[in-house]
């Protein structure tokens, strides 16, 4: 079992495939040492989002404190051969001017993860290019990248040899993925639900890329559960660490609602296999 049975109250929903743990992730216990085989998370970014239950305008060593604590709880939860891919900003002008790719990618290696790659994510959000302070003068201009980061780190050794060996890719799934620039829109909030949600294209990439088919794959920061419909959709098996009980719930109605998608595509073709016989 890869979460821990004696803490069954901390678990919000929990079926086959699917389990929603309504903790923090800093004090949650409900994960067992050396039983994760892919984390996939966008964590909070510090730009002052107005999340139900978590302080996003922390001082920027404060966060870089926060982002180090939860790195390790990350690392201890990895197999051996267990990776990582950390959808983060490259940089951020909101409260000064920070590099935060490049000082967490640092502070990640610091504690002990190994860097393999990053992948650019062109999202194409065009309002992070307006910057009206700097409009037309030379006087302090900014240079906004419409682009996100997904670093590619692991815990031990990269070639994984733990799991059931499948892969689920095409080829021409293989080919694009593995250039290391992906280009596809952003998510909708109003859509969602959630004030920072991410495509599930992305989490879908990352799974099937990195993961073999029966894999357990973690996010941190569930938020809306997009890595868990991902895994859900992939056949993995999905946990999701989530603070506020407001978006467990939003998560599980997403997976209900995909669960239910399935089971009528699953009825659908038994009922095409049988006029056809």
């Amino acid at each position: 079992m890869y979460f821990q049975k004696c803490l069954g109250e901390k678990v919000y929903f929990s079926d086959e495939q699917s389990t929603i743990i309504n903790e923090d992730v800093l004090t949650t216990r409900a994960i067992e040492k050396d039983s994760v085989d892919l984390i996939v998370t966008s964590p909070p970014y510090n730009v002052d989002i107005k999340y139900n239950s978590n302080d996003d305008a922390l001082s920027y060593t404060d966060y870089l404190t926060f982002s180090k604590d939860w790195f390790s709880r990350c690392l201890q939860w990895l197999k051996p051969d267990g990776r990582f891919c950390l959808n983060i900003p490259l940089d951020k002008n909101k409260g000064g001017q920070q590099h935060v790719g490049a000082d967490l990618t640092k502070l990640a290696t610091g504690i002990g993860f190994q860097y393999h790659s990053t992948i650019v994510w062109n999202e194409g959000n065009i309002s992070r290019r307006t910057a009206w302070g700097s409009w037309l003068k030379a006087s302090a201009p900014y240079v906004i990248a419409p682009v996100e980061l997904i670093v590619i780190l692991y815990k031990d050794q990269w070639k994984k040899t733990s799991g059931s060996g499948e892969s689920d890719m095409n080829k021409e799934e293989f080919m694009e993925w593995t250039n290391g620039l992906w280009t596809f829109p952003g998510e909708s909030k109003k859509r969602i639900g959630h004030p920072a949600p991410f495509p599930i294209e992305l989490p879908r990439r990352c799974i099937k890329l990195f993961s073999f088919v029966g894999d357990t794959v973690l996010d941190p920061f569930m938020g809306s559960g997009t890595t868990l419909v991902a895994a859900h959709l992939n056949n993995r098996n999905g946990i999701g660490i989530e603070v506020d009980e407001g978006y467990c719930k939003l998560a599980k109605e997403r997976l209900d609602e995909v669960t239910k998608q399935l089971s009528l595509f699953e009825e659908e073709d038994k009922s095409d296999g049988k006029n056809d016989s």
